[in-house]
């Protein structure tokens, strides 16, 4: 599983979501130099049965859309010329707007979200853009017509304002269903991504993913972006996740 997905970097966030500019400058220099990084639209169709990349190979993903993206990311993957594909709460971009609500551990600081003027700089430097749902609502606890409809005003809009089709979801919290993944389908998207903390069954719309946290360091990012993808739990604290990294990084070092 070589999908990587991240949520924000920047450095006064203390929270599992906001990786240190520090932290993504190591890791996005290791993945120029050591990974053939791909394309997420392209690195769709080299999955193989178990949602895995071929060797060698990664993806990058965000999520959320935060505004430091713009000031933290966008630089390093134009110097590494890094794709990458950004998931957007598409509220956020409506005149009305949407507070950052939805994040369990928000901090002391106010969060905010990409201005659509951002959006549109990011997309004009390479970056994907797609869709992260409506409203960053649990999915699984919607109707199946109340899921149709916020999954399909936020591919309607997205598509909209960034002039392109939007056809891939990142189900917020990664959280989905038999129903879920349904109405992702009804309303017009080819895939959605996932985040599993235990095994899934993979599909079009259960696209496997690693998330990549505060405290995982580069050794971690390794691990992860390994084939085979052996699960490192970042909630563990730092020191004894490292420890257990490098145990699994032994056993995975002449693959990598």
């Amino acid at each position: 599983m070589t999908i990587l997905c991240y949520h924000s970097v920047e450095p006064d966030w203390e929270s599992p979501l906001a990786v240190t500019p520090e932290a993504f400058a190591a890791q996005a220099t290791w993945l120029s130099r050591s990974r053939q990084v791909l394309p997420v639209r392209n690195a769709l169709s080299r999955l193989d049965a178990r949602g895995r990349l071929p060797r060698g190979t990664a993806a990058l993903t965000f999520d959320d859309g935060f505004a430091a993206l713009h000031e933290h990311v966008l630089p390093l993957l134009t110097r590494h010329r890094l794709p990458a594909t950004v998931f957007l709460v598409a509220q956020t971009l409506t005149p009305a707007g949407q507070a950052v609500d939805w994040v369990r551990t928000p901090g002391t600081g106010r969060l905010t979200t990409l201005t659509l003027d951002q959006v549109l700089e990011m997309q004009d430097a390479g970056v994907d853009f797609q869709s992260h749902s409506w409203a960053h609502r649990d999915l699984v606890d919607l109707s199946f017509e109340e899921c149709v409809r916020d999954l399909r005003d936020s591919r309607e809009l997205l598509s909209d304002v960034l002039g392109r089709p939007v056809t891939l979801l990142a189900y917020p919290r990664g959280l989905h269903d038999a129903g879920v993944r349904r109405a992702a389908e009804v309303a017009g998207y080819t895939h959605a991504f996932a985040l599993p903390e235990t095994a899934e069954e993979p599909g079009d719309f259960a696209v496997p993913r690693v998330g990549i946290y505060r405290g995982n360091g580069l050794l971690s990012v390794r691990v992860k972006a390994a084939r085979p993808y052996l699960q490192v739990r970042t909630a563990e604290p730092v020191a004894r996740s490292a420890q257990r990294a490098k145990r699994v990084l032994r056993g995975v070092r002449a693959r990598t």
